[in-house]
């Protein structure tokens, strides 16, 4: 893992490394259109005043470094405005992004988004499992954060892998509510004298579910306010490339020994689970082509109802010829009929549907 500052105007993309500098000098250096999702956790200008203390006057470990003060809400405005400016122009057509913040930032980050020429997908609503309580008492307990998943622009292609979604969630449509835990025990970083290297870590198990859903293997990330790299340490293991920026020295090192330990997984273990329409399409000629069937050869419906193979790939029977979907909605009487899981070939005395044959030429596809 390496740190360092990029050129302006360098060609070369800078994968799997860290940047040093300020984001939106070091976006406007990278190549236009070269990234294909933006994971953003910007500043959230939390604006505390003085320190917090639990109800035992201990200290809360909060946020209140430099990086997240800005002077007026019109400041913060134009750095959100900036670097959203710098992270379209990174983005191909295809591209998209999610940003995360609080109540203090995010509606302010939306309209930035829109005015930019994003176009919103969804707003989803990261419900914390164990958030921190609020102390003073004075308000309700801040127990969720807001991300904004949006397309490059409207009408625009982007990655949706909604059946990987549905799978990771036992085969229930993903809502757009996750509960996930905030980032502790053996996950929070921190430093050699014991504190947190960083005050709003984010959990992996958060960044696993955003790029399994809205990204594939091979995919460049790109995350402008770095921090300890949980962006970097999932995109790692799930074979995406990934760009990180940070101007925090601290940060930068901490996610340099983070990344280092990172192992991605293999191939195998990357695949997920596709939709139907997604799978590359077989004509039921190229069965014949391939020798897998043959002219002449019959096939049988699940109620004994039999058709031969012709040899451009249509079937006849003694009353209708057609395609394999054609042929079996007239024999059936119905509107439609998907042939690959009607039509049955029989084998060594056994029937087998045609749609393993389909299958096997998928799985052959998918290997070259």
């Amino acid at each position: 893992m390496t740190v360092k500052t990029p050129k302006v105007g360098a060609a070369a993309l800078p994968l799997n490394q860290i940047l040093a500098g300020d984001c939106i000098e070091v976006m406007r250096s990278l190549p236009e259109g070269s990234v294909d999702l933006v994971f953003a956790d910007p500043p959230y200008n939390l604006q505390l005043r003085g320190d917090l203390h639990r109800p035992d006057n201990s200290r809360v470990d909060a946020v209140n470094d430099a990086w997240d003060r800005f002077g007026s809400f019109e400041a913060y405005d134009r750095f959100t405005r900036d670097w959203l400016a710098a992270a379209r122009r990174l983005l191909k057509p295809g591209g998209a992004i999610w940003v995360i913040g609080s109540y203090h930032n995010i509606f302010r980050v939306g309209v930035a988004m829109q005015d930019a020429g994003f176009w919103i997908l969804n707003d989803v609503v990261w419900r914390k499992s164990n958030p921190m309580p609020n102390f003073r008492g004075k308000r309700l307990t801040n127990a969720h954060e807001t991300l904004i998943w949006a397309s490059k622009s409207e009408g625009a292609k982007y990655t949706f892998n909604y059946e990987a979604l549905k799978a990771l969630n036992e085969g229930v449509q993903m809502r757009s509510d996750w509960v996930l835990p905030i980032c502790t025990g053996h996950e929070r970083l921190k430093t050699e004298s014991g504190e947190k290297a960083h005050p709003t870590q984010k959990p992996e198990s958060l960044l696993h579910r955003v790029l399994v859903g809205s990204t594939n293997p091979g995919d460049v990330v790109l995350d402008p306010f770095f921090g300890t790299g949980t962006t970097g340490a999932v995109a790692r293991m799930l074979g995406r490339s990934f760009i990180g920026i940070e101007r925090e020295a601290t940060y930068r090192d901490a996610a340099t020994k983070r990344l280092e330990k990172v192992r991605p997984l293999d191939r195998a273990a990357l695949e997920t689970t596709t939709s139907k329409r997604a799978e590359p399409r077989i004509p039921f000629g190229q069965l014949l082509e391939r020798g897998l069937l043959r002219p002449g050869e019959m096939l049988v419906s699940p109620r004994g109802k039999a058709a031969k193979v012709r040899v451009d790939g249509s079937l006849v029977s003694a009353e209708h010829r057609g395609s394999i979907h054609q042929v079996g909605a007239a024999l059936e009487g119905a509107p439609s009929c998907n042939g690959w899981t009607y039509w049955q070939f029989k084998r060594d005395g056994k029937l087998i549907p045609i749609d393993i044959l389909r299958q096997q030429l998928r799985a052959e596809q998918g290997q070259a």
